[in-house]
């Protein structure tokens, strides 16, 4: 009581001081579950963020490593352009450059080799992250769906002590049950 003498009930509270008032221990009991499947579906909420924002980093990582593969084949390009222009100068070319200008192609075709070679490792990197962020994405998904499924339990147990139905209290058991499994396929990355 408060120290006005004026106290304010809420219906859930009510229900439980009125089942520990005449010895009703399946309140208590349908309390402390209710307890545990917040707890359980605090820890699944915590790990379907933590999930969601290892997925945001590992795609701005594929996105960084993309844009680096992009720099590389622009430079490919740009390599290419510079060969082009080297062999047009060898057909125009007087007989004593064309050593020089055939020198320039090969070294050209050589620098091309190395920046294709970078180039592509970086876009297998970037699918990698890519591959890695939408692995974290899914595991999101399954812990959001494990705490929702959580979530809904702890309102079938608010909804059976008020309603004292047996029923309601057995589908709160089964959605808590399809929680916790789908929480266990998220630890299994499923």
């Amino acid at each position: 009581m408060s120290a006005g003498g004026f106290h304010v009930h809420g219906p859930h509270d009510h229900e439980l001081e009125h089942a520990g008032a005449h010895g009703d221990t399946h309140a208590g009991g349908i309390a402390v579950i209710t307890a545990i499947i917040a707890t359980v579906g605090a820890i699944f909420a915590y790990q379907g963020g933590a999930t969601q924002a290892n997925a945001g980093l590992y795609k701005n990582d594929a996105a960084i490593k993309k844009t680096e593969a992009s720099n590389q084949w622009n430079y490919y390009q740009a390599k290419s352009s510079k060969q082009n222009l080297s062999e047009l100068a060898l057909e125009l070319a007087p007989e004593t450059k064309k050593v020089f200008y055939t020198e320039e192609i090969a070294r050209y075709k050589k620098e091309k080799g190395d920046i294709k070679k970078d180039a592509e490792k970086l876009e297998a990197e970037s699918t990698a992250w890519d591959k890695k962020s939408g692995e974290e994405m899914h595991q999101h998904h399954r812990w959001a769906q494990a705490t929702t499924a959580l979530q809904i339990a702890i309102a079938m147990a608010a909804i059976a002590l008020l309603t004292k139905k047996r029923w309601v209290e057995y589908v709160m058991y089964g959605v808590a049950a399809l929680g916790v499994f789908v929480g266990v396929l998220a630890v299994l990355h499923v």
